[in-house]
């Protein structure tokens, strides 16, 4: 798959200020300061669809983006920075728990990790809600131009043991520095969003 349009459709903070319910979406979760915005913008060809921000924890909406008029990214807030009040904090766990719980049309969450670190206790919280709704299967490991060939492999073996993967479950190593890996996860985004098409006609 190849994603030749995208812009930015809605910004919400509750349900009512969701778009309508009529493509498919894909969400895209993970500690703040992952890397989301870079590998949204990597995987879009755009440089600033997402903006990539130096204060950890600053987006604090759903920003559902429409590609090639098809389908949704959708951008959930960054979970995990320890400079955010608690009742911040537990808004931004309401909000994407709403959004989780509800979605009819959302096929799958793509979950980020840090391949230099371990999986962190909010990591494994957030797989565990996606596992409960069904959304799991799906791990991005970014900043893999940050470790060597070696450690790259035992950072994905770490993050399959820490979250509890199952063989099924798939692991993509991505450096939107480098721009590497991106394709692997076009992939499994085009396979999902062909199932969910072909299940549509039936």
């Amino acid at each position: 798959m190849k994603i030749n349009k995208s812009d930015l459709e809605r910004i919400a903070v509750r349900p009512d200020q969701y778009p309508e319910a009529d493509k498919a979406e894909i969400a895209f979760a993970g500690r703040s300061n992952v890397g989301k915005s870079s590998l949204l913008n990597l995987i879009t060809c755009r440089k600033k669809l997402a903006r990539v921000s130096g204060a950890p924890g600053k987006t604090r909406t759903i920003n559902f983006y429409v590609i090639n008029d098809e389908f949704r990214i959708v951008d959930l807030p960054g979970y995990g920075y320890a400079k955010v009040s608690k009742s911040v904090s537990s808004t931004w766990g309401d909000m994407v728990e709403n959004y989780l719980q509800d979605r009819e049309n959302l096929l799958k969450v793509i979950q980020l990790v840090d391949i230099r670190h371990a999986p962190s206790n909010q990591d494994v919280q957030m797989y565990k809600y996606l596992k409960f709704y069904g959304l799991d299967g799906v791990v991005v490991a970014t900043k893999a131009d940050k470790v060597s060939k070696n450690e790259l492999y035992k950072g994905i073996n770490v993050i399959r043991k820490t979250l509890g993967l199952s063989d099924d479950d798939i692991v993509i190593p991505i450096s939107s520095l480098k721009k590497t890996g991106q394709e692997k996860l076009l992939s499994v985004m085009a396979e999902l969003l062909e199932e969910y098409n072909e299940t549509a006609k039936e």
